[in-house]
């Protein structure tokens, strides 16, 4: 399959009455927040966008991405591959009238000022929202296990009878 670039912005009303489809792929040079956020992105997003208008005649964008990135476990701070894959629906935010009418299930997205959509910065948000809070190996894949963590006992030494630094407000309390 031939490689073809995405385009930066579409119009997304005019691409809707013609029923566009873009399948093509995002450069890793275009990912500049998502490499920000991550160790790295390791090949060109794959992305497959249709623009078509729904039963309401609201503009709907949806699409699938994928894109393999680098995160840093937090458990043994060893670096792994993790596959974004996203799917989205969304649609154009033109005013309060339409945040109004747009279904639940659909995600608003700004346009810029010639009232285009940059399709680069829609797909890496979506990117960005799939990371996980909180980046870990597989357990059975990670060097450091889960019994070799401590949880909830504290050392003997640290156990020793401390004066209470409350004991000064039982007196003020007579």
């Amino acid at each position: 399959m031939q490689k073809v670039k995405i385009p930066r912005t579409v119009d997304p009303a005019k691409s809707a009455q013609k029923r566009l489809d873009y399948q093509g792929i995002i450069q890793v040079s275009l990912l500049k927040q998502i490499a920000e956020l991550t160790e790295g992105v390791k090949r060109d997003a794959e992305v497959t966008l249709s623009f078509e208008l729904d039963e309401q005649r609201l503009t709907v964008i949806s699409g699938k991405a994928n894109v393999e990135v680098d995160l840093e476990c937090q458990r043994c701070n060893q670096n792994f591959t993790h596959l974004c894959e996203v799917e989205f629906t969304c649609t154009p935010y033109y005013n309060e009238k339409s945040e109004q009418d747009a279904p639940e299930e659909y995600d608003l997205v700004d346009l810029n000022e010639y009232g285009e959509l940059d399709l680069i910065k829609l797909v890496e948000d979506e990117f960005i929202l799939e990371l996980p809070q909180i980046a870990m190996h597989d357990e059975s894949v990670c060097s450091v296990k889960s019994n070799n963590l401590v949880f909830g006992q504290l050392p003997d030494e640290l156990l020793e009878d401390k004066p209470n630094p409350f004991d000064v407000l039982k007196n003020l309390k007579r």
